[in-house]
């Protein structure tokens, strides 16, 4: 947290990408929906919003698993293996911080939502920060099971880009999952992140008045059956638990 603070060109930097990201490509492309008559300005930016704050998290997020990669090839990370302490609490250590920087980051966008007309409540942000938390902590396990299975950064790098943002688009980020071909389709409901993304727009959803003839406002379904919140939730922490234990598994082997 203390370099987090410090560093406020890098908080500048990852601050302007999803603002980019929210005011010209999500007014462009409300404007290209209400043009089809498929829904308003309003109703795709509340959409989006819960997207920017995930890829807001992304960044700090993954750059926990490549500090692991930076300390193995510098020999920091010998030296804190040596520690008269278990191996899995440095992991926790790594993944926690990288989880907390990630939801404090974001967060300064949430406080921003004002200027899609999205309602400042409190218990709506507590809601979307808990959940925010969660779903930055299973994108740092994530981008730490691949660290410590990869020895050269240049390959953490494309690994890590690869999966990131085959996750981030099979989510459903900018465009609803009904809107996708089977095939697709398929490949989100197997995606955790899908569920993470869609629990707190179901939660912004509930608090904003959203047109509810709009396909973008429908909830995630299994079938027929509308998943509910507190399941998707439970999938997104089983899903990080088990990624953990396979980490810490791995990491427990390196030399």
């Amino acid at each position: 947290m203390l370099h987090f603070v410090r560093d406020r060109a890098s908080i500048l930097t990852f601050f302007i990408q999803p603002m980019l990201l929210l005011f010209i490509i999500g007014y462009g492309l409300s404007g290209l929906f209400a043009q089809y008559g498929h829904a308003g300005a309003a109703d795709y930016l509340t959409f989006l919003f819960p997207g920017v704050l995930i890829m807001t998290a992304q960044a700090p997020a993954i750059s926990a698993g490549a500090s692991i990669v930076w300390d193995r090839q510098s020999g920091f990370l010998r030296e804190m293996l040596v520690a008269p302490v278990r191996r899995s609490t440095l992991l926790i250590g790594k993944c926690l911080g990288g989880a907390t920087v990630a939801t404090c980051q974001s967060s300064i966008v949430l406080a921003c939502g004002g200027l899609i007309h999205f309602p400042y409540r409190a218990d709506l942000f507590v809601l979307l920060l808990a959940e925010l938390a969660l779903i930055a902590l299973l994108v740092t396990v994530i981008g730490a099971t691949i660290a410590v299975s990869m020895r050269r950064t240049q390959t953490f790098n494309t690994v890590l880009t690869v999966v990131v943002t085959v996750m981030m688009f099979l989510a459903g980020l900018m465009f609803p999952i009904s809107a996708m071909p089977t095939w697709m389709a398929a490949m989100a409901l197997a995606n955790p992140l899908t569920y993470g993304l869609d629990a707190m727009r179901q939660t912004a959803n509930e608090s904003v008045a959203m047109n509810q003839q709009s396909p973008l406002s429908e909830p995630l379904k299994w079938g027929d059956w509308q998943v509910p919140i507190s399941v998707e939730l439970s999938l997104v922490a089983a899903v990080t638990l088990i990624t953990f234990a396979l980490a810490t598994h791995r990491f427990s082997r390196v030399e």
